[in-house]
């Protein structure tokens, strides 16, 4: 490891650097301000490495440990304060499978070809009719099918922390239909507050962390990467990157928030850094979703009242693709954003805070700006499901999208026959939670003509049955948590950002009478949810947010089997590497993709020649 510490030149004055294009010329810009693509290298650099990794999550810290335990120097450039991404506050669940030691240990047989077969089976589709697999890449499938196995062994030889139980289908997507493959991580005690409600994540990437310290791998916290450097107009190997200082301070507080390990870390406030990679560049960014205008080329209706899963620990903002565009890499795969399958677009797992993929604990170091731990819900009947007219449009009790096909969902199942269309339980409107998306326009208008909330109505006997606390810090009475002791009032007093229009008191209670008759009748004629149990009659009456969160990023850059970005032409662009949720052509939920991905991005990046 050498030159991966802060370079300090006193010479430079007014903040200006010096830089030069590839043929001689010189130009003079701010520090880090090289324009992506425009071919300027800056005469120093601030820190160097082989190989530049651009995330510290579930991609990222594998692609890391694989570079350096292939010969290379690495640093890790990571925009949030602490490592571990989306992935750490995930629940941990991890399909890797084809043959891994835990499947055989418990008897389940697996191949890389099975893995492969599954999920490029074209016949497979959802319960709304949507198909999972149909647009995969193959070479990024077959490059997965055969790296899964030895990513798993790879994650266990690090010290990820799995349950030792056989590898299942619990909380799996898309996972293909011959063999059970989820494995679990276990929360890790004492990973630290950055894991809110013990997620499972933390199973993972801590370990992964400590093993990454532990081989020489180095951590730039604080800091977001702004544009790619490469040695020509869109021409040539990617150099090396430029990084923005983005330090997170927290409402009423002045000290920037601390990473919960500190040991390899380098220490840099300054505003602006370039980095040399003198081998390769990995974008492990975790996707796009949280980009607006960005994930409205895949589908017009993810407006910004949607919130994203991970948010606000992590936001997945695009940052690597915009800059890999910039150099001229193709995007992949736009048809796996655009189904209606899987986690896309999924229910809240919470109420009453705006926050809502899972409940937040008070220590989470970032609990000033979610400001409410959320209201966890265990039983849809408990309440309905209300547009911001006051309108219910849905069967409640489908909170929890199906979780798409999986080992023994489909059975008989035979490989890429039509017929397995026949033995799915087809219902191409109750599970397809895309209907909120027609109840949350109404009210919209022009310009954007913007989706609005949804709102979860309940009483105060819902409330003694969940044993909830409706008082803060468990809801956001700041537009997010609202009750009256009428319906008439409730209505009046829903007020939100994202609220167009009041919600007139008289929808609201119309449909509410008319849900109560329901309860009486044990039916439910407007939308078939089944038996209706309770009836909303006891005041005070409540309304939580309860707005559909977008989940996974499934569209990115083009890749190849080694994981190396493509241009528009379909060229490799040397020296530049994607993997998990940045990279395109897999309709997968989760870990597996990612961690697979970064295993191969990291070995192909360590085996390339350097620059020098």
């Amino acid at each position: 490891m050498e030159n991966n510490q802060p370079k300090h030149d006193l010479s430079r004055k007014n903040s200006i650097t010096t830089t030069a294009t590839v043929d001689g010329a010189t130009d003079s810009v701010g520090p880090g301000e090289v324009g992506a693509g425009t071919g300027r290298i800056p005469v120093s650099w601030d820190l160097e490495a082989d190989v530049v990794v651009i995330g510290a999550g579930a991609a990222g810290l594998p692609a890391a440990i694989k570079a350096v335990e292939g010969g290379a120097s690495v640093i890790v450039v990571e925009t949030n304060y602490d490592i571990g991404g989306h992935a750490i506050i995930s629940g941990g669940n991890t399909p890797l499978g084809g043959g891994t030691s835990a499947q055989r240990k418990y008897g389940i047989e697996d191949s890389p070809d099975l893995v492969f077969r599954d999920l490029t089976d074209w016949s497979i589709v959802q319960p709304n009719g949507w198909p999972d697999y149909r647009y995969n890449d193959r070479a990024v499938m077959r490059a997965f099918a055969d790296h899964c196995a030895p990513t798993y062994e790879f994650l266990v030889a690090n010290g990820a922390d799995f349950k030792d139980v056989p590898p299942d289908n619990q909380g799996g997507h898309n996972l293909g239909n011959s063999a059970p493959r989820e494995n679990h991580a276990v929360w890790t005690k004492g990973a630290g507050p950055e894991s809110p409600n013990n997620r499972a994540g933390t199973g993972l990437i801590r370990p992964l962390e400590n093993s990454a310290r532990a081989k020489g791998v180095k951590f730039l916290l604080n800091y977001k990467m702004t544009s790619l450097i490469r040695k020509g107009q869109n021409t040539g190997r990617v150099l090396g990157i430029t990084a923005q200082h983005t330090p997170r301070v927290m409402p009423g507080q002045t000290t920037p928030l601390k990473s919960f390990r500190s040991d390899g870390n380098i220490d840099s406030t300054k505003p602006a850094m370039s980095i040399r990679a003198r081998k390769a560049v990995i974008i492990a960014t975790g996707g796009m979703t949280s980009n607006l205008n960005f994930r409205r080329m895949f589908d017009p209706r993810l407006t910004e009242v949607l919130t994203v899963a991970g948010e606000p620990y992590t936001f997945q903002d695009a940052s690597g693709e915009l800059a890999a565009m910039a150099i001229g890499a193709s995007l992949w795969g736009f048809a796996n954003q655009t189904l209606e399958n899987g986690d896309n677009i999924r229910t809240q797992r919470v109420l009453a805070t705006k926050w809502n993929y899972m409940t937040w604990e008070l220590e989470f170091p970032l609990f000033p700006l979610v400001r409410a731990t959320g209201l966890a819900v265990k039983d849809w009947h408990n309440l309905i499901l209300v547009n911001q007219v006051g309108k219910r449009f849905y069967d409640e009790t489908k909170g929890d999208y199906p979780h798409g096909n999986v080992y023994n969902e489909i059975n008989p199942y035979t490989p890429n026959d039509y017929r397995n269309n026949e033995r799915i339980d087809y219902h191409p409107s109750k599970y397809n939670f895309f209907n909120a998306a027609v109840a949350m326009n109404e009210y919209s208008g022009p310009p954007d003509y913007s989706a609005g909330p949804l709102w979860a109505i309940f009483d105060a006997d819902a409330v003694a049955r969940n044993k909830w606390k409706v008082t803060p810090p468990y809801v956001d009475p700041d537009g997010y948590f609202f009750s009256a002791d009428t319906l008439t009032e409730l209505a009046s007093k829903i007020k939100n950002e994202y609220q167009a229009k009041p919600m007139k008191g008289e929808t609201l209670r119309a449909t509410v009478e008319r849900y109560n008759s329901f309860v009486d009748a044990g039916e439910d004629p407007d939308f078939g949810k089944p038996k209706p149990k309770y009836k909303i009659q006891t005041p005070p009456f409540y309304a939580a947010w309860a707005t559909p969160n977008v989940h996974d990023t499934r569209s990115g850059l083009r890749i190849n089997a080694k994981c190396q970005v493509m241009d528009m032409n379909g060229q490799v662009i040397p020296g530049l590497y994607c993997g998990g949720e940045s990279a395109g052509g897999f309709n997968q939920h989760g870990l597996g993709r990612c961690t697979t991905q970064g295993y191969i991005a990291g070995i192909n990046a360590a085996a390339e020649k350097s620059d020098e």
